[in-house]
């Protein structure tokens, strides 16, 4: 009788799902990008990107309020595909990049949304101001990345800012004061980031 029960306890545990845990995984920089859009005086709304973005994120499928992410965003990174643009934007009216070489976001709250959502609340600093953001989050993927065979996740981010808030509101309002943000993160387990950044490395 002993054994039967000691056989059904270890059937029912072996059944029972296995708890989820927060996953640490570092942000791909060559699949990350921040594309901001603006209007200009009403005619176009061109827009500009950020590349070579890196950070940390934490994620927990089973309980997403215990994620959190942490970004760094080097402004030198910025391309509107027009140089002379690129060189304005980075110089004293705007980004002033020579002084606020990098942006930063680090996350304060994350709250699911519904299925696949999530709302991330935290603080973007930028030129030296630092403001409260929120972002609207889609979760595209979490699971195994098929080129390097390794644990991946990928989200999709939204919201829209103000650029006086942050000190780079020149020529508000004919250039719109508000921007949107579209953020598009792959981000990968800390053993693949590695053997990803040899093998860009050419080791």
């Amino acid at each position: 009788m002993r054994t039967f029960f000691a056989t059904l306890l270890i059937g029912l545990l072996s059944a029972a799902p296995v708890m989820a845990k927060p996953v640490t995984y570092k942000l791909d920089p060559n699949h990350t990008q921040i594309r901001v859009v603006w209007n200009h005086f009403g005619f176009s709304n061109p827009d500009a990107n950020f590349t070579h973005i890196t950070g940390t994120l934490v994620y927990d499928a089973a309980d997403p309020a215990k994620s959190s992410v942490k970004v760094d965003i080097p402004l030198s990174g910025l391309d509107t595909h027009v140089t002379k643009l690129d060189e304005h934007l980075k110089g004293a009216d705007f980004f002033n990049v020579a002084k606020f070489p990098t942006a930063h976001f680090v996350s304060t709250k994350v709250t699911p949304a519904g299925k696949d959502k999530l709302t991330v609340d935290g603080n973007l600093s930028v030129h030296g101001v630092t403001k409260p953001v929120t972002l609207h989050v889609t979760v595209n993927k979490v699971g195994i990345q098929p080129m390097l065979k390794a644990p991946a996740a990928g989200f999709d981010a939204t919201t829209t800012l103000k650029r006086s808030d942050f000190g780079v509101g020149a020529y508000a309002p004919m250039v719109s004061d508000e921007v949107k943000v579209h953020i598009t993160v792959e981000a990968l387990g800390a053993e693949a980031y590695a053997k990803m950044q040899k093998m860009m490395k050419g080791e």
